[in-house]
């Protein structure tokens, strides 16, 4: 598949099919989170997939707020994947506070992006989280309290519809050659 096409064919899935997900296609979707670059490959990252239906569901409940409407898809999900902040190398980190940049966010959002598009290929959709209750999510999962759950993923079977075209800015109005203007 071309990479323009499967950049487009990924999107933010809020439905999903009850199919269960193959682990052979977690472990793709992990492999390619695992290849993705790092700052001073640091790596500063580790995935929880979370599969089990009676903890999948307490997990969707810490990640669904029925008060602002918002993420109860979470709840049709057939794998839900904690995204954990890990410890990154020193010279990443003196990096990060010399340039004032938050290069392990960046490195966990590129590891993310990574497993949505290998997620994709596969016909899996995904959807980004990271409005949820990290305290309770912390605790059912057991992370250290030293750790930070920066995602929460969606991953599962989406319907047969695919989603309409995407609503994107213009070309022209996201770039410019040699200088802001």
């Amino acid at each position: 598949m071309d990479f323009l096409e499967l950049a487009n064919k990924r999107f933010s899935c809020r439905y999903y099919k009850e199919t269960p997900v193959n682990k052979e296609d977690i472990v793709k979707c992990i492999e390619a989170a695992r290849l993705a670059p790092s700052a001073c490959n640091s790596q500063p990252w580790k995935f929880i997939i979370i599969d089990r239906p009676e903890l999948k569901e307490k997990l969707a409940n810490c990640i669904s707020d029925k008060a602002l409407a918002m993420n109860g898809f979470a709840h049709l999900a057939p794998v839900l994947v904690a995204v954990v902040s890990q410890r990154q190398k020193l010279t990443a980190k003196l990096g990060g506070i010399i340039k004032r940049k938050a290069f392990s966010q960046m490195d966990i959002a590129i590891a993310a992006e990574h497993f949505c598009l290998q997620a994709a290929e596969l016909n899996l959709g995904t959807c980004l989280i990271g409005w949820f209750k990290e305290k309770p999510i912390k605790k059912m999962l057991q992370v250290p309290a030293n750790k930070r759950v920066e995602l929460i993923i969606t991953l599962g079977h989406p319907p047969a519809a695919q989603p309409s075209a995407k609503n994107r800015k213009p070309i022209e109005e996201i770039t410019s050659y040699n200088n802001y203007t």
